[in-house]
């Protein structure tokens, strides 16, 4: 384990969630990778440093020419049995244990080690081979990266454009409460309404009117632009 109670497989998964989803990663030099993957996993700049030092010893993430990390090919193969395994004890906990979809993140973090490999494969027929997780991310990584050239963030939405939510942002557990709390559930519609640059806001309409949403949230919801 490293320090702070967090696992190697922990790490790869933050570190394969800043490489690969829809406009959140730009690197931007080795201090900037370790304070997101600090930021993420609520541990020092230091911690994480010494943890990207660790997998770059093991051979699982190299830097570029900025000194950002990057996964190498045994790194990302690593990170995916990681990613899957993590969705398959999500949609486990929702479908067969009654837990939230937002709970159900939390515990499937803190049980990531308890299952085999062996296992998640026999939960995965269990649970009828499900395609997404609660939160809308597709169970099978490539699906996942496949599918990213046709999601927006809906912060990103011109005003006048109406679009589906697909997923959730995932990384800030109290944020992933919000979205549920106030409605922002995959397969609801939104339409942006207005841009407040000056306040960090924006103006959407959800199912029952017209609301405000932080920029920072709406960074945090996928959408799949209306024709």
């Amino acid at each position: 384990m490293a320090g702070h109670g967090h696992s190697v497989d922990e790490y790869l998964e933050v570190i394969y969630f800043l490489a690969f989803p829809i406009g959140e990663y730009r690197p931007a030099g080795e201090s900037a990778i370790a304070s997101r993957v600090a930021e993420m996993l609520g541990v020092s700049r230091a911690s994480a440093g010494e943890m990207l030092k660790r997998l770059e010893a093991e051979g699982l993430v190299e830097r570029g020419e900025q000194k950002e990390a990057i996964l190498t090919p045994s790194g990302i193969e690593r990170a995916e049995r990681v990613v899957r395994k993590h969705r398959i004890i999500e949609r486990f906990l929702t479908d067969f244990m009654g837990y939230t979809a937002s709970e159900s993140h939390v515990f499937a973090d803190e049980m990531g080690d308890t299952f085999t490999d062996e296992m998640i494969e026999r939960m995965y027929e269990r649970l009828g081979r499900p395609d997404r997780c609660p939160h809308g991310w597709p169970v099978e990584p490539e699906v996942e990266q496949s599918e990213n050239q046709g999601l927006l963030a809906l912060a990103e939405l011109e005003p006048g454009q109406r679009g589906e939510i697909v997923r959730l942002a995932e990384h800030d557990g109290d944020l992933l409460h919000w979205f549920y709390d106030e409605g922002y559930v995959p397969g609801s519609n939104v339409e942006m309404r207005e841009a407040q640059p000056a306040a960090g806001q924006l103006k959407v309409v959800l199912a029952d009117g017209e609301r405000a949403i932080g920029e920072k949230a709406a960074q945090g919801l996928y959408v799949r632009v209306a024709a």
